[in-house]
């Protein structure tokens, strides 16, 4: 990923490999740093770990602070659980856990799809105070690891980097002057693209089927009025100046055809469909394959 000649800087967080390239190596206290921040991030939202308030509404109603970023991020998630009539939703951790993908991986359905509940009856989300009527799983999976790629740029810049490229196991943020081309997975073949974009001081973030995918046609994207993993689109790619709104996009459009969604934000994208077909915005700045 990163130019020849860079240095590249990698680690696990969050469920997943990033790797941070920068001209000059990063100093080990900046590193630090961005390794204190992942670990922060994933002790306030991850839904697998004990101690999270995450775990905690998922145990008993109540109210719970967040740290700052989830201000923006549940003005977010709100405007396309409006858009999208309720399928996108961050209360679709319930459904998700009884399909298998829960704390213990089972990857093993206890019981048949269950629908998120309504924002408005369980939940209450102003500014970074999150107020729960019930016990409720949140899942901010959908643009979690956008958000924390952008406070990770944030980190970078006030220290004084302004060239970086982030990737984060496909969701990309590159900020500097040059342009870097970026392949986009094939959604059936791994090993293989379906076409090309150069990618300069944006973010690109992709959402596919196939990425957490188990049991008999299960995989991470669920329709959040069925709880059922949605079966049209199989993967989808978004360019926006954020990652958070990049990485929310990408999943957004699983339920909802991009010319709507862009009546409402400013990005551009490519939805690939199950049967082989492909829809794009006129400003997606890639190049298909034929």
């Amino acid at each position: 990923m990163p130019h020849a000649g860079w240095d590249d800087f990698q680690f696990d967080g969050i469920g997943t490999r990033w790797e941070i390239a920068t001209p000059l190596q990063l100093e080990p206290s900046l590193q630090a740093a961005l390794l204190r921040l992942v670990e922060r991030f994933d002790a306030d939202w991850s839904r697998f770990r004990d101690d999270s308030p995450v775990t905690a509404l998922a145990r008993e109603p109540g109210r719970h602070e967040f740290p700052a970023e989830a201000g923006p991020l549940g003005l977010l998630y709100r405007s396309l659980y409006d858009v999208t009539g309720g399928a996108m939703t961050p209360l679709i951790g319930g459904s998700l856990e009884r399909l298998g993908y829960g704390a213990g991986y089972s990857l093993q359905p206890s019981g048949p799809p269950l629908p998120a509940p309504a924002w408005d009856e369980a939940l209450k989300w102003t500014g970074s105070t999150v107020t729960t009527k019930a016990p409720v799983v949140l899942d901010i999976g959908a643009a979690g690891k956008g958000v924390l790629v952008d406070l990770l740029a944030t980190e970078l810049e006030a220290a004084g980097v302004s060239t970086f490229i982030i990737d984060a196991s496909g969701d990309l943020l590159v900020r500097g002057p040059e342009a870097v081309p970026v392949a986009l997975e094939h959604p059936y073949n791994t090993t293989q693209a379906i076409g090309m974009l150069s990618l300069t001081g944006g973010a690109l973030c992709a959402s596919a089927a196939n990425r957490r995918a188990w049991g008999d046609g299960l995989h991470h994207v669920l329709d959040g009025k069925t709880g059922r993993p949605v079966r049209t689109a199989v993967a989808t790619w978004t360019l926006a100046e954020t990652a958070m709104l990049a990485d929310a996009l990408a999943t957004a459009l699983f339920f909802v055809p991009g010319p709507e969604l862009q009546q409402s934000f400013e990005f551009s994208w490519l939805t690939v469909f199950s049967d082989g077909s492909a829809a794009y915005s006129s400003e997606f700045e890639g190049t298909l394959f034929t």
